[in-house]
């Protein structure tokens, strides 16, 4: 089987884990505040905090956002459930925005038609770390008032204008699971990059503590001076991460050449099929996080996932539209956001990260173009029936 992901160690990994075993091993140590540095320098974010998860990240922004019930926050249907769960945490009305017609990005020529008196925040996705367009996002924030949190949680080295996603919005949210271009197992990072936020963010951090301040000699003592959570992760975590972020170029060059690969190669058989590829806006610099395809509808992707499958390739669809999830039905009734609806029904994602191999990717290949000629020979079959 052809797995479709598989994580890239750069060698470090246990070497800096032992050293962590044999100095500190909870969080905030040595490891935390590299890896915070780190991200904070390379790509001039005002202030980084290492968390165990995007989750957590997200749900960190909800509470300095002061999110209460009758609050309203905006967001993509076609999205993870972390990114609603966030904030329907703390009580916030959800309002669910559809996706553009030629990305699964949100739409943002109709946020506006969405901001009420009682908008709090947009949330926005960065969907394969493909970025949005934010200076037409951020203007109809600051038109408004309202508050911008990044899910970048797939877009760590991506860009906008030459702008690293994440460092935009007064807020981003970054995931390093096992699935992502750069991991730990579980982890995550909040970038703050409104100054006026930082103080807080370092309490809601530190379980609503002013540890930090204590720690850096502020403060004689520390207590509990706000609410959070044990939100950030041990140093076991952040060594590992610390790993990875030493190889960041190496493993972003790696996914761009396979990725690369595969959009040449499709390219030269797709269109026949009447499948498409992703399309990208000039502002937008991604990092190679997602290879996906675009089926003509539901069954021609679910026939191409399973006939991928019976010839050991893991490939997989992605978002059902939160908009249709059971959970948010039962409280309201559903909307019409075609465009979520039809990139959950027509996207397959193909295996992609950083040591795979051509002989694995050309066979990839083989096997989708085989797959779609069958399946259109069947379809032929169907209709002379």
């Amino acid at each position: 089987m052809i797995a479709f992901n598989k994580a890239h160690l750069t060698g470090k990994e246990i070497a800096y884990i032992e050293e962590a075993l044999h100095t500190q091993s909870s969080g905030n140590g040595k490891f935390t505040k590299k890896c915070q540095d780190f991200i904070s320098k390379k790509y001039g974010f005002k202030k980084t905090l290492l968390t165990t998860s995007c989750t957590d990240a997200l749900e960190i922004s909800a509470l300095l956002l002061d999110i209460k019930p009758g609050d309203e926050v905006i967001i993509p249907s076609y999205t993870f459930v972390s990114t609603a769960n966030a904030f329907v945490l703390r009580g916030a009305k959800i309002v669910f925005v559809d996706s553009s017609k030629d990305h699964p990005n949100i739409d943002v020529s109709v946020l506006e038609d969405h901001i009420t008196p009682k908008t709090k925040a947009i949330v926005v996705v960065h969907y394969g770390g493909v970025a949005v367009d934010m200076d037409e996002l951020m203007a109809v924030a600051s038109k408004h008032n309202v508050y911008v949190v990044e899910d970048a949680a797939q877009a760590i080295n991506s860009y906008y204008k030459e702008k690293p996603l994440g460092g935009i919005g007064h807020m981003g949210c970054f995931s390093f699971h096992d699935t992502k271009n750069i991991i730990c197992g579980e982890g995550g990072a909040l970038v703050i990059n409104d100054e006026r936020l930082i103080p807080r963010a370092e309490i809601i951090w530190e379980k609503g503590t002013n540890r930090s301040a204590f720690i850096r000699g502020e403060v004689d003592k520390y207590g509990w001076v706000d609410l959070g959570s044990s939100f950030l992760p041990s140093e076991v975590t952040a060594a590992f991460l610390y790993a990875q972020l030493e190889d960041i170029e190496k493993i972003h060059r790696s996914r761009m050449q396979a990725w690369s690969y595969y959009f040449e190669k499709f390219s030269e058989f797709l269109p026949s099929h009447g499948v498409s590829l992703a399309t990208f806006p000039q502002f937008a610099a991604h990092n190679g996080h997602i290879f996906y395809l675009l089926c003509t509808d539901l069954e021609q992707r679910n026939e191409l996932i399973r006939l991928l499958k019976r010839e050991g390739i893991q490939a997989f669809f992605h978002y059902p539209p939160l908009h249709l999830s059971r959970f948010y039905l039962q409280t309201h009734k559903p909307k019409p956001l075609p465009n979520a609806i039809k990139f959950f029904e027509q996207i397959v994602r193909l295996p992609l990260y950083a040591d795979i191999d051509r002989s694995d990717q050309n066979y990839i290949l083989n096997t989708v173009k085989t797959s779609l000629n069958a399946f259109r020979e069947s379809q032929q079959s169907s209709m002379e029936i």
